[in-house]
Formats: C-alpha cells, sequence, structure tokens
C-alpha cells in the first residue's frame, strides 16, 4: 500500500510518461528509488506542511502538547481537534522549581528545560503520597539530550497539590497545579500521544520553512543510507557527535563504513515522525520517529532519536542519536 500511494503521489507531481517509461524499461526497483528521491525534496514537505498546524513542530504522533513557560508559571493543554488543528483548551496556574534556570544535578530545587514524556501515571490506587495530590504524571526527565549533557536527578513530576497540608509556592523542580486542574488534564490527555515542552519564558518555535527543510535533509540521510552512499550519510554527522553509547565521531565513521562495505539491499521506513524545536537553544532541534530497518543481515523496528542543528551552511549535523 505504501508504494503504490507513493507511485500516486509522484505521478501526480512528475511527468506521468516518464515515471512510467522507467518502469517498463529498468522495473519495480526503479521507480522505488525515483520515489525515494522524491521524498528528499523540500518542494514535497512544502506541500505536506501547508495545510498543517505547526505552531509546536511537526508531529504524526502528539494530539495533545503540554506547552509549560517557568517565566508566567502556566502550563498551557493544546489539544488536537476535527480538523487536526491544536486548540487551546486550559490555562493553568503552575508552581515550578524555588531557583531559576534549567535544571543540572539532583537536589539543585530547578524545574527542566526540554522536551519530555510521560512514562507513568500514578495515583492513590498506586499509593501515591498524598502530598502530591490525587495523581502525578512521571516525566522521563532526564531525556537523552539531558543524560548525553551530564545532566541528572530524577522525580520530575507533573503532578497536583497536597490534600491535607499546606504547601510552598515552589518545587524542588516539578510542576505543579491545582488538583481539580490535575484532574481535568487527566481526562484530557493520552499518556502517550502527549509531549511536555517546557520553556524557561516565552517559546522558541520552527516556521514551516525550517520544518519542511529539516524533514527534506532526514530524507536526504535516509536516501544515503538506503542507497549505500556512505560518504554522504556521514556528512550528515558532526564532528562533536556523540552516539548514546559513548561511540564518538571517528570510531563510529570506521564502523559505519564497514557496514556500508556489505553493500546490502535495504529497507527503511520512518513513522510517527516528530520534529520539534528544542527550548532556549539556537537551530537545535529533537527528531523522534519510528524506525523499520531490514537487511540480509539486521533487523530493527523501534524508537529513533536524533538531536540535531542546522550548521553556518544550513546542513543538517546530527550530534546525538539513540
Amino acid at each position: 500500500m505504501r508504494l503504490i500511494f507513493l507511485v500516486f503521489i509522484t505521478l501526480v507531481h512528475l511527468n506521468a510518461n516518464t515515471i512510467l517509461d522507467n518502469y517498463r524499461l529498468n522495473g519495480i526497483d526503479s521507480i522505488e528509488k525515483q520515489l525515494d528521491l522524491e521524498l528528499t525534496k523540500k518542494e514535497y514537505w512544502d506541500r505536506v506542511l501547508k495545510t498543517k498546524d505547526t505552531r509546536f513542530g511537526y508531529s504524526e504522533l502528539y494530539s495533545s502538547f503540554l506547552i509549560c513557560d517557568k517565566n508566567s508559571s502556566t502550563l498551557t493543554i493544546y489539544k488536537q481537534d476535527a480538523n487536526n488543528t491544536y486548540v487551546q483548551k486550559k490555562v493553568y496556574n503552575a508552581f515550578t522549581g524555588k531557583v531559576n534556570g534549567d535544571k543540572q544535578r539532583e537536589g539543585d530545587l530547578k524545574t527542566p528545560v526540554g522536551i519530555y514524556l510521560i512514562n507513568d501515571r500514578l495515583s492513590k490506587e498506586t499509593k501515591l503520597d498524598p502530598f502530591y495530590g490525587p495523581l502525578a504524571f512521571v516525566t522521563n526527565y532526564p531525556n537523552l539530550y539531558d543524560r548525553m549533557r551530564g545532566k541528572n536527578g530524577s522525580g520530575i513530576w507533573l503532578h497536583g497539590l497536597p490534600i491535607n497540608q499546606e504547601r510552598d509556592d515552589f518545587t524542588k523542580g516539578c510542576i505543579a497545579i491545582d488538583n481539580q486542574s490535575i484532574e481535568c488534564l487527566d481526562r484530557n490527555i493520552k499518556m502517550d500521544k502527549t509531549a511536555i515542552v517546557i520553556y524557561p519564558s516565552k517559546p522558541n518555535f520552527a516556521s514551516k520553512d525550517k520544518l519542511s527543510f529539516i524533514l527534506s535533509q532526514l530524507y536526504e540521510w535516509r536516501y544515503s543510507w538506503l542507497y549505500n552512499d556512505v560518504e554522504k550519510y556521514l556528512s550528515y554527522y558532526s564532528d562533536d557527535f556523540t552516539r548514546f553509547d559513548g561511540m564518538q565521531i571517528d570510531t563510529f565513521k570506521k564502523y559505519k563504513t564497514r557496514v556500508f562495505k556489505k553493500d546490502e539491499k535495504k529497507t527503511i521506513i520512518f513513522s510517527d515522525i516528530s520534529v520539534i524545536a528544542y527550548p532556549a537553544s539556537q537551530d537545535v532541534y529533537q527528531v523522534t520517529f519510528k524506525e523499520y530497518y531490514k537487511s540480509r543481515t539486521f533487523e530493527f523496528n523501534g524508537d529513533k532519536t536524533l538531536i540535531v542543528r542546522l550548521d553556518d551552511m544550513n546542513k543538517l549535523k546530527i550530534f546525538i542519536e539513540k
């Protein structure tokens, strides 16, 4: 079905006779390569994004965004409507960490700045301490980018307020909203379809133009990977690249060069793609997706995270990968 759909789209936007002649003379593989090349073109992604709500980035996964502005002490929920537009549903007053700034280490009383997911939901049924109200959502702090920058600590939650006691007007690093609000939030989000984005102050969002450029570059990276162009593939990695397991760029290049020498036919499919401008960072983006990879010697089906930047030449550079 994927190939049929891509053929149809390509026939609409390309010369139909040319693509049919290519298929007639060279077979289906040549058509697939031509279609894969089309996915690398910014013009294609401009069309994809034209009618999409991309205020918070490009996402094929998240139906809700929770935007926390630490400066104004607010947490705002945006939820997709029937037209896939993110509609503001509620603005909650929020308590954040006692100390200003981005969290760096355990016990510094700071709320982190970044992009986070919800790993768990705690309640009285799971013996949640009443100090945290009726509900608490556990985030994935420290995320990959946090860990690679040496940040530590844990237990950054989005929770309610003490049920039977007073509390200060700040937290030890969590985000806290009143109990009626946390219960309202619980009714309005799906945990696995929600991203929490925490900003030090006013959010920084990416333009459609930059998002379509990043997506085209993502698929150029995929194209070079798919068709065994190791030099082009490695050109997308920055000199300060570090893989999640600590592998540095020189070792990574040697490793990938050995893999590419196998010259294997591959299947590489990306789905549930999200591209979000990283809070308080200049031209840094978190790119996540589901990756299906299959070759003669290896198969993978799981989550992929890239932390990328746009360099001075306006080229996408991967500097963290998992």
